[in-house]
């Protein structure tokens, strides 16, 4: 039976045709709000259904909405979603993934050209079917030809978060074959990399026998005709399956659990920084750069003549205690100087969720979230934060419905009343303000003043030159307001590339003016990078780690933050959420004539 993403994704897939065919925008967006209050949703929708619930009771499901709902649950399909991919090509979908490329854009395309893929579209391109078409001037015919581009190079990657939600469904599933004892996630999705090309699980089974079984399981999880598997090796097997993102199991017995589950975490890079090391005083490699034992070294014949060998590392910190070594964590594990680190006794305490006491972005229905002020509030009390900030957008981002000075003043009246009506949490008037063209704030001085915490970013004129963009952010952090500047890069992970700007000029203007920079938690972003937030903690700039939640479930993704944080070596300290409140407050007091907080 359908879960509910899976059910908000056909109602999402449903509004972009809709949108595309040139449907009412008041239609297309019934469907994303059903799409969105079906993701947030806690309890399954098929539970609700088992129970007797009216689902028109849900935000943004009336009697329509709620039939398609049921439609799907009980057949796993929808007729209208039927009907309308005979009218839509659904292959325009994956135009609407090119940048520059809407819906206005995609109808265009098929309906004069017929261009229905990315496919039709290079080969448009190519043949200069697009010059002259209204719409398409030269520069535009620039970008979509370099989008296409972007695109071809993103093939075959997959967000963090798809594979997490892989992992999620198939582990469970997979760990109930008889004869696996246990599985783990290795390779990138175990050091928290933000896009990978695929899943590496690994199975611990004792017998040839248990490994076919893995193997029949892994056929029956595709519908007929849709399973793929590739035996890659005697313990191995790569699976591809609809909808998920590619998975390759490898195969281990008990005994030679740990060995495997470290050779198959780390880089290239940092298997062979381990490799390098002499161990056990030898003065020979313990391991090889592939992260297995070197012949002659301590794993091999040293090891040997005690009668121990790879298999008889049954866990992973049996590895790194032969080399030496205290166990370096697997975000670390990229090659960028933790082996070193980890020798000279420095590696760093890295951040853990627990540490997080309160969340610095995110969005109400006063803008484009989907939940009201003190709905966010809650949700951030249950988590047990001591503070939180609401970060709607200023008025130039019209599409996401900006605050007015004057709507600005209104929601603060809201605010007041969550204030009192949810206690045990301290709600901060914020506002996430852009930065215009010129560097200036989307918002007069008398607004700024009245705020507790200042946001601002970037989220127009994405394609500027350097040293403008430069310019321009860097006048915006020397308004004596702004507090954090927010997804600094404008990255979309495999959507959108990041804006061009001079990173280490921009972060020693963030120390002088002692602004922090965001590590945006949500996991199409993950922004900024981990070099970035290395060189942050060098300069002492403080990193807000936020989620930019647009609902409740997204403040769960302060977990993708944690992950990102620790890919770049951050340590409580260095995190400015993990302060307590009294501390916090004295940070947001810290330049003179500060305004007051609360």
């Amino acid at each position: 039976m359908m879960d509910n993403a899976a059910i908000a994704s056909v109602l999402e897939t449903v509004a972009d045709l809709l949108e595309i065919r040139g449907d009412s925008p008041f239609r297309v967006r019934a469907y994303r709000k059903a799409a969105d209050t079906l993701r947030e949703l806690e309890v399954p929708v098929a539970r609700m259904v088992e129970l007797g619930k009216d689902l028109t009771l849900l935000p943004g499901v009336g009697k329509e909405m709620a039939a398609h709902i049921l439609e799907l649950l009980r057949e796993g399909d929808l007729l209208l979603l039927r009907r309308l991919s005979r009218e839509v090509p659904l292959s325009l979908l994956e135009l609407l993934r090119l940048e520059g490329v809407g819906p206005g854009r995609a109808r265009k395309l098929w309906q004069t050209l017929g261009v229905t893929s990315v496919a039709d579209l290079e080969e448009a391109l190519r043949n200069g079917k697009l010059e002259g078409l209204e719409g398409f001037g030269a520069k535009t015919l620039e970008k979509l030809a370099q989008a296409v581009a972007r695109f071809r190079a993103r093939e075959g990657w997959h967000l963090l978060a798809d594979a997490d939600r892989t992992a999620a469904r198939l582990v469970p599933s997979l760990e109930g074959v008889p004869g696996v004892k246990r599985v783990a996630v290795v390779g990138s999705v175990r050091r928290r990399v933000e896009a990978v090309r695929d899943l590496d699980l690994l199975v611990e089974t004792d017998e040839d026998r248990d490994w076919a079984a893995v193997r029949r399981w892994g056929w029956s999880l595709g519908e007929e005709g849709q399973g793929e598997d590739e035996v890659v090796g005697g313990g191995e097997l790569r699976l591809r399956l609809p909808g998920e993102v590619p998975v390759h199991l490898h195969r281990t017995g008990g005994e030679g659990w740990g060995a495997a589950l470290h050779r198959l975490t780390g880089s290239t890079a940092h298997l062979e920084a381990l490799a390098s090391l002499p161990g056990g005083g030898t003065g020979k490699p313990v391991l090889s750069p592939g992260g297995g034992l070197a012949e002659g070294g301590v794993g091999g014949e040293e090891l040997g003549a005690r009668g121990e060998a790879e298999s008889a590392w049954p866990e992973e910190e049996e590895v790194f205690r032969r080399l030496g070594l205290p166990w370096i964590p697997p975000e670390l594990r990229e090659g960028w100087g933790e082996v070193e680190a980890a020798v000279e006794g420095r590696l760093p305490e890295l951040l853990l969720l627990r540490h997080i006491r309160g969340d610095l972005q995110m969005h109400s229905v006063w803008s484009d979230g989907t939940a009201s002020l003190a709905d966010m509030a809650r949700a951030c009390r249950a988590r047990g934060y001591e503070y939180m900030a609401i970060t709607d957008h200023s008025q130039a981002v019209t599409v996401a419905g900006g605050l007015s000075p004057d709507r600005v003043r209104r929601q603060w009246e809201e605010l007041e009343t969550a204030r009192k009506d949810v206690r045990g949490i301290r709600i901060l008037r914020s506002l996430e303000v852009d930065i215009l063209k010129d560097g200036s704030l989307d918002m007069p001085d008398e607004i700024l003043e009245e705020l507790d915490l200042v946001v601002i970013s970037v989220h127009s004129h994405l394609t500027m030159e350097r040293e403008e963009m430069t310019r321009r952010i860097l006048r915006a952090l020397e308004h004596p307001a702004v507090d954090i500047l927010a997804h600094p890069t404008g990255r979309l992970l495999l959507r959108r590339d990041p804006i061009e700007a001079d990173w280490e000029a921009i972060l020693e203007a963030a120390a002088k003016h002692k602004v922090a920079v965001e590590l945006n938690a949500n996991p199409h972003r993950l922004d900024f990078p981990p070099p970035w937030l290395r060189r942050a903690k060098e300069l002492g700039v403080k990193v807000a780690i936020s989620t930019d939640a647009h609902s409740v479930a997204e403040l769960d993704h302060m977990a993708y933050g944690i992950g990102q944080a620790r890919r770049g070596w951050l340590e409580p300290p260095d995190v400015l959420n993990t302060m307590p409140w009294e501390a916090f407050e004295s940070w947001l007091l810290r330049r003179a004539g500060a305004r007051s907080v609360l």
